[in-house]
């Protein structure tokens, strides 16, 4: 899918969670999340979706669950990822892939897009990587560097070599 996108927030060693939620929390880091992903559909796993405060205004969510008993309103539900890749293979618009790890492993080899926010930062205990990629595929563009709380981090956009 050429309108596949992927965005999260990984440390130094990939680190990407702990204990489903954020390792660092990086104010303008998020309003970045915000920023780019508003007005789109936003892809997760049903561990990320029940680690989120609360729905995410002016998003679609679509939630990615085998368990038949999930069915929270508001969302959209589909079982499986080759559910989700049937029925949105055509879609005109941008989709973000927003976690959690299992979730970005499965879809890593099918975006064409990568935002990651580059975290100057490890976390030794941390629950979640997210997955090794080739950047010899990828071209590489800073968007921003920034700071917040004393953590240094840059805005990294990843296009897909075709």
């Amino acid at each position: 899918m050429k309108n596949l996108s992927l965005i999260a927030a990984i440390g130094k060693n990939n680190e990407l969670g702990k204990d489903n939620d954020l390792i660092w929390h990086l104010p303008n880091d998020l309003k970045f999340f915000r920023e780019t992903t508003t007005g789109k559909t936003i892809v997760m796993g049903e561990n990320t979706f029940n680690s989120l405060p609360k729905m995410l205004p002016n998003r679609k969510h679509i939630v990615l669950s085998i368990d038949e008993n999930f069915n929270p309103t508001g969302v959209e539900v589909l079982r499986s990822i080759d559910e989700f890749l049937d029925k949105y293979k055509n879609a005109k618009e941008e989709m973000f892939i927003i976690g959690g790890a299992s979730i970005y492993k499965q879809f890593i080899d099918l975006v064409s897009t990568m935002y990651l926010t580059e975290i100057d930062a490890e976390c030794k205990d941390a629950s979640v990587y997210f997955p090794k990629f080739n950047k010899d595929e990828w071209t590489r563009e800073v968007l921003k560097e920034n700071s917040d709380n004393n953590i240094n981090y840059k805005h990294v956009k990843y296009l897909r070599k075709r």
